[in-house]
């Protein structure tokens, strides 16, 4: 497979016609009809790239049935139905939160002034429900960071409201993580002093010790803390996985630590084969292995580990991740770039190509 990566090589430089074109941390940008590395995703079961749904890492189809519904009825009762019935202290409630939030931030970019309404209605309407004030928060956030430079006035304006609903949110559900969760993303923002944000943070453990989200949460606050240096981020995520117990996905923490302090283009073959970069994927697979199967943070973990395992040329593993997450691409890496489908289906098409270099063919994949 060395041409996989010559050919990466060199469109760094040319970026004229080239099959393949990187992106930043790594990532790559697409791979055009024609190329030898353009597998035919119909030969393995995969969706098409323009099939891909880019809201979800995984099926959540309650989930998506009743956002649909909202949409376009405007009408909040749904949501509140769907979140009312979801186990606070769980990974799925915390992605529902997100989910809704997201879909009515974007709604309101495509539609200023007039989309997301069912949420201010939700909040109008029911101010005692602690699922609205929860959205609410997390709608803040993702606006702060959608409509305003980190930094400017308006920034802080937006996460210090955040903040404000989130000690709402808090007093209506005095036993959920959520609001906490939802405060730590703001503490990233605000740029939090160290004791503030333990205090928060601690509030959180005391809630749901061995929360996915809530870790992956605190490591952007400690990433972004010590940017330039990962030691403390590092500290902190090997210290959550040594404590995970058996089927935590916790164990994958250090891949995701490891992810966010990766140079921004690394064509260096070695580092993706380092000892550093091994255990954290090792570490990784372990954790996906003894998971539950319906861990809704399983496929977070599975799309980072095809990252990874793509550029570490480990074409069978990468195809094992692959057959358990084709159809849902709402994820890291891949949510970092402008099209998240066509990020993941480059790498899905390395990964097909270097499978059948090594004499591997659809009749070989398990699934």
């Amino acid at each position: 497979m060395e041409i996989l990566w010559i050919l990466l090589a060199v469109c760094m430089f040319t970026a004229v016609l080239s099959p393949i074109v990187l992106r930043s941390r790594g990532g790559i940008r697409q791979v055009l009809p024609g190329s030898p590395d353009a597998a035919d995703p119909d030969d393995y079961g995969f969706l098409r790239q323009e099939e891909l749904d880019v809201r979800l890492p995984g099926p959540d189809q309650d989930l998506l049935d009743v956002l649909a519904l909202v949409q376009r009825t405007q009408d909040w009762r749904p949501a509140a139905q769907l979140l009312a019935g979801t186990p606070k202290s769980g990974e799925q409630r915390w992605q529902r939160v997100q989910a809704f939030a997201g879909a009515a931030s974007l709604e309101l970019a495509q539609r200023p002034g007039v989309g997301g309404a069912w949420l201010r209605k939700w909040r109008s309407e029911s101010p005692k429900d602690a699922g609205a004030a929860q959205i609410h928060a997390e709608f803040l956030i993702q606006q702060a960071w959608r409509s305003s430079t980190a930094g400017t006035d308006d920034f802080r304006i937006i996460l210090e409201e955040a903040h404000t609903v989130c000690g709402e949110a808090a007093l209506l559900a005095p036993g959920d993580p959520i609001p906490y969760i939802v405060e730590l993303a703001a503490g990233r923002g605000l740029a939090y002093p160290e004791p503030q944000f333990e205090e928060v943070w601690a509030k959180v453990i005391d809630r749901a010790p061995e929360h996915m989200g809530a870790h992956l949460a605190a490591l952007h606050y400690w990433c972004e803390k010590w940017h330039g240096s990962r030691a403390r981020a590092d500290e902190f995520a090997h210290a959550a996985a040594a404590r995970a117990p058996r089927g935590s996905l916790l164990a994958a923490l250090p891949l995701f630590a490891l992810y966010e302090h990766l140079p921004e283009v690394n064509m260096v073959r070695s580092f993706y084969r380092s000892e550093s970069v091994t255990r954290a994927v090792e570490g990784a697979l372990h954790a996906v292995h003894t998971a539950r199967a319906d861990d809704p943070v399983l496929a977070h973990v599975r799309h980072l580990l095809v990252f990874f395992l793509v550029r570490s040329e480990r074409w069978s593993e990468a195809m094992n991740q692959l057959v358990r997450i084709d159809g849902h691409v709402g994820a890291l890496p891949w949510t970092l770039g402008a099209d998240p489908a066509a990020e993941y289906a480059v790498y899905r098409a390395l990964a097909v190509a270097g499978y059948e270099a090594n004499g591997g063919s659809p009749a070989t994949l398990p699934h």
